[in-house]
């Protein structure tokens, strides 16, 4: 792997997470992560969509004049935000309903016209799909962790509704972990997914400082076991 798409992959898996550390996106985020069925859904919906919307713009960007370059990206991500959305009412009609008006509110997703504005109109297109991929990857992983963390909190469950994303087959990969006379309803509910968020952010700040720590600890261990001889 070349060091473009070694540093695409780091950006978008950590270092500029869209939802971690750009905090865009965050109106569906915490809205439809109430199940890892969901987050995922909705994940894997977003990630489609950057990656069709930031090979159209790196193919046309030659030809879209600089005053009317947002309209055309818009126009671009409405257009696959439309061909999932009808898809997923084809094939995964349950999820579609489940996850409501957020499917089509991709289109205002932050992370997608930021990516296109700020690496998809400048590179070409096999980057782009490459750096819309591993963006994609990093939003959905943000998803799904905070997906798991209040279902297993409000629920006690993971996996519950994976039929309705991956067909009649998955029902059984629902997980009873353990079961509430009454659910914490903290974390099905909007400020659950607040305090969820913020744990998850702190806990990625917190291992990069343990990282930048270690890293600059290493030089110091090094010049300490260096060993000084003379010439007489």
């Amino acid at each position: 792997m070349s060091t473009e798409y070694q540093t695409l992959a780091k950006d978008g898996l950590w270092e500029n997470n869209p939802a971690l550390v750009q905090l865009l996106g965050l109106c569906p985020l915490l809205a439809v992560t109430g199940t890892v069925t969901n987050a995922l859904g909705l994940g894997i919906a977003t990630m489609l969509v950057l990656v069709g919307s930031n090979i159209t713009v790196s193919l046309v960007r030659s030809w879209v004049p600089n005053e009317i370059r947002i309209p055309v990206f818009v126009i671009v991500i409405a257009t696959f935000v439309t061909l999932v959305e009808l898809t997923m009412n084809a094939f995964t009609y349950g999820l579609f309903m489940a996850l409501g008006i957020f499917i089509p509110l991709i289109v205002t997703n932050c992370a997608i016209i930021g990516r296109a504005e700020a690496y998809a109109s400048k590179n070409n297109w096999y980057h782009s799909a490459f750096d819309g991929l591993m963006m994609g990857i990093g939003f959905t992983l943000v998803l799904v962790a905070l997906g798991a963390l209040r279902e297993i909190l409000g629920q006690g469950t993971l996996f519950a509704g994976a039929e309705l994303l991956l067909g009649e087959w998955a029902r059984d990969l629902k997980i009873q972990l353990f079961s509430f006379d009454y659910p914490l309803l903290l974390a099905i509910l909007p400020p659950g997914a607040f305090l969820g968020m913020g744990f998850l952010i702190a806990g990625k700040n917190w291992i990069d400082g343990r990282r930048k720590a270690k890293l600059a600890k290493a030089p110091i261990e090094k010049a300490q076991r260096a060993r000084v001889t003379t010439v007489n």
